[in-house]
């Protein structure tokens, strides 16, 4: 087990999602940043879907009631062992009573920890994501024990990933042209490609809304299927950007719609960041 002594300001317990059910309106769900969640747990040898805990802007204080293995990705937030600073993207072996705690957030917004075999809790829909109305629980509780598989002996620190590609600190959102992106007129073209965008405070694992408008699109739209990532342009002319658990129809024009890795990126940006958009290039 794992014992939550503070739980943070919002970790849930998320994996690689729920899949199969947009059909009868459930969202894909899942960790926001697919890419620090996969990191996550390639570090530590897991299954590519196994379970971790995803928090956002503040950390959790955890003891651990069994030794295990762990590695932490995505923002970074000052974390701590046992009162000892460590590193993201490392794997480090934990003995049983040790202390994990979380202090100043330094870059990005949501981090994610992955501990051996995966967090253990019950399946929905073939999946641990936490989600409202789907799972009994949305976020973790003080005091909650989360269960874990027993841990082999794996040597501690023998694992560093150093990332290349660094999808946490740029602003640029790659996209791809939505189903209703040739109804734009150049004016909107122009904005949309030339601003620059700041994500309002509502901002959720539901959707980003955008503080900046742009010209409102002229045309209706019947309710039509979207996405995560579907980028929509409401009748005032603000956009909002769908989220893991965004709604699986909508009913304004879907303009644009954003890459895997500009998803991830957008997952690490909080209120007030700063992006822009670019069309992706496709050979």
């Amino acid at each position: 087990m794992i014992k939550i002594l503070k739980p943070g300001f919002y970790t849930s317990v998320q994996d690689k999602g729920r899949y199969g059910y947009r059909h009868l309106g459930v969202p894909v769900s899942g960790a926001m940043d697919q890419i620090s969640y996969r990191l996550a747990n390639k570090i530590i040898g897991n299954d590519d879907e196994a379970a971790v805990l995803e928090f956002t802007m503040t950390g959790p204080m955890i003891e651990f009631e069994s030794s295990t293995v762990i590695a932490i990705t995505g923002a970074e937030m000052s974390p701590q062992l046992n009162g000892s600073p460590i590193e993201n993207n490392r794997r480090y072996k934990i003995e049983k009573g040790s202390i994990l705690s979380f202090g100043r957030l330094q870059k990005g917004f949501r981090g994610y920890l992955a501990v051996y075999g995966g967090i253990q809790t019950k399946k929905v829909l073939k999946s641990a994501s936490y989600m409202k109305n789907i799972t009994e629980a949305i976020r973790i509780e003080k005091n909650e024990q989360l269960p874990l598989v027993k841990c082999i002996d794996i040597e501690e620190n023998t694992f560093f990933v150093k990332k290349i590609e660094d999808h946490i600190s740029t602003q640029t959102l790659e996209v791809f042209k939505g189903p209703e992106y040739h109804q734009l007129s150049d004016r909107q073209l122009e904005s949309l490609f030339s601003k620059e965008f700041t994500v309002a405070k509502e901002n959720n694992r539901m959707a980003y809304q955008l503080e900046e408008t742009i010209q409102p699109h002229p045309y209706s739209l019947l309710t039509s299927a979207t996405l995560t990532g579907t980028v929509e342009l409401t009748s005032s002319g603000k956009l909002i950007i769908l989220m893991r658990d965004g709604q699986t129809t909508g009913g304004y024009p879907r303009i644009l719609q954003l890459t895997e890795k500009a998803i991830a990126t957008l997952a690490q940006k909080k209120t007030y960041d700063k992006i822009n958009f670019k069309m992706k290039v496709i050979f």
